[in-house]
């Protein structure tokens, strides 16, 4: 079984071999003094899943870097305070905060360009393992980022009409993005956007359902007709609209799980989505002992391990975090679960 058919047929629900590995690499571990514990792991404990990262991409509007701290402006006009990489970015200024320039606000077309796509893509058509692209589709992040976090959160719970116009001209230039997605060769495509904070849903539930969720189903349908998967990737809690990315024909989501609720979560959505990580990172990183990790995925496999796909295995392997700790992750996943589970 190749690292593509294993990742398909967990995404599918089936029996594999194992459960796909997808190992993410912290800002800095692609450094030379990681090298050999970085070839070791692979040899060991292969990841499945072969990125294609196509974040930030720059336009002409672009201003920085945006992979080092300091000032930076994105494509789009959004100009933003980046901290170390790894860290979150503080908008300092949205170009459509006077909202006299919303409807004539024009997305940045260049960035749809089929030659930033096929440049990205080269040395992936061979490879044997599942292709997965990262994409930049954040619809709601990109409309707070616009028009400004609070004002835009208070335009569309009042139902502004100048505001999903903004939101139309969005989802328009995503949507052309997909179908450019759909062209290329990559198995799956992340999707995201930070719906949820401690607080609860960063929007009003109403909001979510009526505004963002009916974009969220049309690039998934897109996606699908073309045989190709939909991830969903959020920083924040999803316990509110779970569900409702399952409904919008999510086939992945990563998002943080607590472990007390986590049986609950596997009674109500097993076999409807595939578990795509998300365990706290806190729960490989140090001081935890290996026993500690060990228990944690097992806990993990008891609540979603049936023997039928829906679930992959991933991890972050930071710079702290050594090598044995995310071997301690992987393995673990191998070990026979007893019949009782």
């Amino acid at each position: 079984m190749t690292s593509r058919e294993r990742v398909i047929r967990s995404l599918n629900h089936q029996s594999v071999d194992r459960m796909p590995r997808d190992l993410w690499l912290a800002p800095g571990m692609e450094a030379e003094e990681h090298a050999d514990d970085l070839a070791e792991l692979n040899s060991r404990c292969p990841s499945d899943i072969l990125h294609v990262d196509m974040r930030s991409p720059a336009g002409k509007r672009t201003k920085g870097n945006a992979n080092r701290a300091g000032h930076y402006t994105d494509a789009w006009g959004c100009a933003w305070q980046l901290g170390p990489r790894g860290t979150a970015a503080t908008l300092l200024e949205s170009p459509l905060a006077d909202p006299s320039g919303l409807a004539i606000y024009e997305a940045p077309e260049e960035l749809l360009e089929p030659a930033r796509f096929s440049k990205t893509m080269r040395g992936c058509e061979n490879t044997t393992r599942f292709v997965l692209a990262w994409s930049d589709i954040r619809p709601l992040d990109r409309l707070l980022a616009l028009r400004g976090t609070e004002a835009g959160i208070a335009d569309m719970a009042a139902g502004s009409k100048e505001l999903r116009g903004l939101l139309g001209k969005i989802h328009d230039f995503y949507r052309r993005e997909i179908e450019v997605w759909a062209t290329t060769s990559v198995d799956g495509v992340v999707l995201g956007d930070l719906l949820g904070a401690a607080a609860g849903l960063r929007i009003p539930f109403r909001v979510f359902r009526q505004w963002i969720r009916p974009l969220y189903r049309e690039y998934c349908e897109i996606l699908r007709q073309n045989d190709k998967f939909a991830f969903f990737c959020s920083e924040g809690p999803l316990p509110e609209v779970f569900g409702e990315l399952i409904e919008a024909g999510v086939d992945a989501i990563h998002a943080p799980l607590a472990l007390d609720g986590l049986e609950k979560m596997a009674d109500k959505y097993r076999n409807r989505i595939t578990f795509w990580g998300g365990i706290d990172q806190k729960h490989v990183e140090p001081p935890c002992a290996l026993q500690d990790i060990r228990d944690a995925v097992l806990k993990v496999r008891r609540a979603l391990d049936y023997g039928t796909g829906g679930v992959i295995a991933q991890c972050q392997w930071g710079q702290t975090t050594p090598i044995r700790n995310i071997a301690a992750f992987f393995e673990e996943w191998l070990i026979p679960l007893p019949v009782n589970v």
